[in-house]
């Protein structure tokens, strides 16, 4: 593994054939999303996303929490503006998981609160370990979760995100995964392989196509019913065109396995 040290924070980036690792590495004091550790989440998501060698990217973290939130101590005395630049650097964060062409898998092995949680939400996928909990305890601290009702409120709809949002109460990992905040819940010490097993299937198809179709989920989610469709045809219609839907399609009909150029 190789640190990239951007700020204040230390964040840990590797590559393993075709999967890359971020790692959040300030355990001691619960991985907080200080403002250099969002933007170095940002940047060094940025970098993996123009590696063409990387077809998925996992998001993990060191310690006994995956993330514990906002860093509060930048909030204490804060003006305006000062507020508005750790929110801003939260969003930037949170669309560069959107925006990178790979797909991001979470891999949580602990708590996961607030901005925490928020940063499960906006991965496309997410794995947890069944120690792991998740939530939204702004309410308690006068702090109302704005920014993570965002990812959230689209990802387990309203009735189950207001629960967590007014009451400030957690849930567990077979709960988040019931609810649709998590994809699979597995034992603490099989977490990496699990995610690893994961990744690498996703990691199994062309990169073009990921791409294509990661784009044109986030494209179409919030679109009507009509707009959505007629986007999405023309979206299709031009995938069908690239060289790997035409290898894919060729090697299924004659029952081989493809042999991906990713263009």
């Amino acid at each position: 593994m190789t640190d990239s040290r951007i700020g204040s924070a230390s964040i840990g980036i590797s590559a393993d054939g075709p999967i890359g690792w971020i790692t959040l590495t300030d355990p001691d004091r619960r991985n907080p999303l200080s403002v250099n550790m969002m933007r170095g989440i940002r940047d060094a998501l940025g970098a993996l996303g123009g590696d063409n060698s990387i077809r998925v990217i996992v998001l993990q973290a060191g310690g006994a929490a995956f993330s514990a939130g906002h860093d509060l101590n930048e909030l204490v005395g804060c003006s305006l503006d000062d507020g508005r630049a750790v929110f801003a650097a939260c969003i930037e964060m949170m669309q560069a998981i959107h925006r990178v062409p790979q797909p991001v898998i979470a891999s949580v092995q602990g708590v996961a609160l607030a901005a925490g949680c928020q940063l499960v939400a906006a991965c496309d996928l997410a794995v947890a370990s069944s120690t792991a909990r998740f939530g939204t305890p702004g309410v308690k601290i006068g702090l109302f979760c704005s920014t993570p009702m965002v990812a959230l409120s689209r990802a387990i709809g309203r009735k189950r995100v207001l629960r967590m949002l007014l009451t400030g109460e957690m849930i567990d990992a077979v709960t988040a995964e019931i609810w649709g905040l998590i994809n699979l819940v597995t034992e603490p010490h099989t977490l990496t392989d699990v995610t690893r097993s994961l990744a690498e299937t996703v990691a199994g198809a062309s990169a073009l196509t990921l791409a294509t179709g990661k784009e044109a989920f986030y494209r179409q989610i919030e679109l009507s019913e009509d707009e959505a469709y007629r986007q999405m045809q023309e979206t299709m219609a031009v995938n069908s065109t690239t060289y790997d839907a035409q290898e894919g399609i060729t090697a299924f009909l004659a029952k081989r396995p493809p042999v991906w150029q990713h263009r």
